[in-house]
């Protein structure tokens, strides 16, 4: 009695303790692309979506008609995220008593991939509410079956219907599971579970008929398009990533609680191992063979959640020392998790970590852009239309403005995520100057949403739907890891060659390289349409040198037949660098480039960092 009251209280602290960070994170943390998206599909009511069925988009309505920001956005989710360790606590006391109860919930607390569910407007907290629902019903039907059990395992299998695709493997392996049971198929040959199978079922009925009415664009996309289908051993990478995720010595306890449990006399226990085991199994298997581009490090957490009530009595058997060095890495795990996006929400560490693989550009630069476009538009007519070249900008500059029909051009990521039909649909497609005529445009570019190769060729796409551009407005954010082109276009497009935006390279010093105060800064850089007429060296953004511009680079267009500076091939510049009159303290600095065109332009590029020393 004593442990279970004491485990009660720990549980309590830790519940509170967790969700009022995430309410102080869910505040400051910036909206990530695909919040934002949501957010768009929320503002266009419908049963389903092309990327989703429609509960996210339901509960990110619901959380603006709360309030503006985007904690108000976020808090359905934030609510849905604290209502998981509290199922979990119901499920493991009923099932192993009151200690485990309490144990097991604080576990799917401190799991970090379960600890911060709901910190960000994602259909992942609904789908674990909705798995534990499913488990803890089928546990009940185990034991005895009866309406109460039958109607929540009708509402958890409607519930994750809503939520995503990816629950589709919940209801498979858990029909598994219950067939290799024998008190699994008495289970299923209750009318009442059928009864509750199929109203299940019918919740799938507003995606079936979203994907029958627009030629199985979302499920292909889900099931097809995006993954090789194809062996790759990159898969062998999901065991170490998944025991660094789960935290080593709690994934080792869930896998000795699948194994013993699967063997288990207890039908119930039996039952939570082959569930949990067959998820997290099912996408290991998945894993050489699907996507590895985009996220997917949390695709195995109903599995997890599943093992959860099995993993006290393991930890039991284990020393002290072990247990709690179990606890304590889980609890760094979590506080790591959560410290992320407590570093994502600080501005200063996300311009440090410019330079690094890791920096979150989903996060960054979003209400600086936002800023940006409202200060172009006070200086453009009256009723000047905005338009973004990709959906990331189109939603998140919608976030901002307030305005969730931002027209949005053809670009290769819209397809890439799955959001070209719905944008479609909306009717927030547009071909570009066909469609605007000679109305004023202000049309917003993401010149880093694509790999740097194809940069040259979406500038030409840029201009075979948008007409000759303006210079644009650089908007270098993070010293240009994230970058937006702002282009002013008033009234009908100019005749003549398309200037685009420049492009360049330093070849020399490379990144991060140690440089005494005399340096050499080499490279090439070239403009299609216009040509460069003048390249100055930057550091820290003060101009610290002119290049001599024109030197032979041979090979670029080869790189980029498309191209057609007229300058070619002279287009390499070389800058010898005396710091000696500049106060630049040694330490790290940023070396870019300014770069003039023979149209008028003025381009600040990407900067990269350097180690000065004495």
């Amino acid at each position: 009695m004593r442990d279970a009251v004491q485990a009660r209280r720990a549980f309590w602290v830790l519940w509170v303790s967790v969700l009022a960070v995430k309410l102080l994170i869910a505040a400051r943390l910036p909206l990530f692309v695909d919040e934002a998206f949501y957010w768009q599909e929320g503002q266009h009511p419908a049963a389903a979506y092309s990327d989703l069925p429609g509960l996210t988009a339901w509960l990110t309505r619901m959380g603006t008609a709360l309030g503006d920001g985007t904690l108000a956005l976020r808090l359905p989710f934030l609510l849905i995220g604290a209502a998981v360790p509290l199922l979990m606590v119901h499920v493991a006391s009923r099932e192993f008593g009151a200690r485990t109860g309490w144990q097991a919930g604080a576990l799917a607390l401190l799991l970090p991939l379960a600890g911060g569910l709901g910190l960000m407007a994602l259909p992942d907290a609904a789908m674990a509410l909705a798995t534990l629902m499913c488990l803890d019903a089928g546990a009940r039907l185990l034991r005895q079956v009866d309406a109460p059990a039958a109607l929540e395992l009708a509402f958890g299998l409607a519930l994750g219907a809503l939520c995503h695709y990816r629950f589709i493997a919940v209801i498979v392996v858990g029909f598994i599971a219950l067939l290799m049971l024998p008190e699994g198929r008495r289970v299923l040959r209750d009318v009442r579970v059928v009864v509750a199978i199929a109203f299940g079922a019918s919740a799938w009925a507003p995606l079936v008929a979203w994907n029958l009415d627009n030629a199985d664009a979302g499920l292909r996309f889900q099931l097809v398009d995006r993954h090789p289908w194809s062996f790759h051993a990159d898969g062998i990478l999901f065991i170490g990533i998944q025991a660094l995720l789960v935290t080593p010595l709690l994934f080792a306890a869930m896998a000795v609680a699948a194994r013993r449990n699967l063997s288990c006399a207890s039908t119930v226990s039996r039952y939570f191992a082959l569930l949990g085991s067959g998820v997290v199994m099912g996408f290991f298997a998945l894993g050489f063979f699907a996507d590895t581009e985009r996220v997917s490090f949390h695709w195995p957490l109903p599995g997890y959640l599943a093992l959860l009530p099995l993993v006290p009595a393991v930890l039991t058997s284990w020393p002290r020392a072990w247990r709690l060095a179990t606890l304590w890495l889980a609890g760094l795990g979590l506080i790591a998790n959560l410290g992320y996006y407590v570093a994502v929400s600080n501005a200063k560490w996300r311009e440090a970590s410019a330079a690094e693989k890791w920096y979150p550009s989903n996060f960054a630069g979003w209400e600086t852009l936002a800023d940006a476009v409202r200060a172009r538009l006070a200086t453009m007519p009256q009723g000047t239309q905005v338009v973004a070249d990709n959906f990331k900008i189109g939603a998140e500059l919608g976030f901002a403005l307030g305005d969730p029909r931002i027209a949005v051009l053809d670009h290769p990521i819209n397809l890439k995520h799955g959001r070209a039909p719905q944008l479609r649909l909306w009717g927030l497609h547009t071909a570009g100057r066909v469609d605007w005529g000679a109305a004023p445009v202000l049309l917003v570019v993401g010149a880093t949403e694509v790999k740097y190769r194809d940069l040259l060729d979406r500038y030409h796409a840029l201009c075979a739907m948008v007409g000759p551009l303006p210079p644009a407005q650089v908007l270098n954010i993070d010293h240009g890891r994230q970058r937006f082109l702002l282009f002013a276009l008033s009234g009908a497009p100019a005749s003549g060659p398309c200037a685009t935006p420049a492009m360049a390279w330093v070849d020399a010093p490379v990144a991060d390289a140690r440089v005494g105060r005399r340096f050499e800064v080499r490279g090439w850089a070239f403009k299609d349409g216009a040509g460069l007429s003048r390249v100055d060296v930057t550091l820290d953004g003060k101009v610290v040198g002119q290049a001599a511009y024109g030197g032979e680079f041979p090979g670029l267009q080869r790189v980029w037949p498309v191209s057609n500076d007229p300058q070619h091939p002279r287009v390499g510049f070389q800058a010898d660098i005396d710091l000696g009159a500049h106060d630049f303290a040694p330490g790290t600095h940023w070396l870019g480039l300014r770069l003039t065109g023979h149209d008028g332009s003025v381009e600040t590029w990407a900067e990269q960092p350097i180690e000065l020393t004495e």
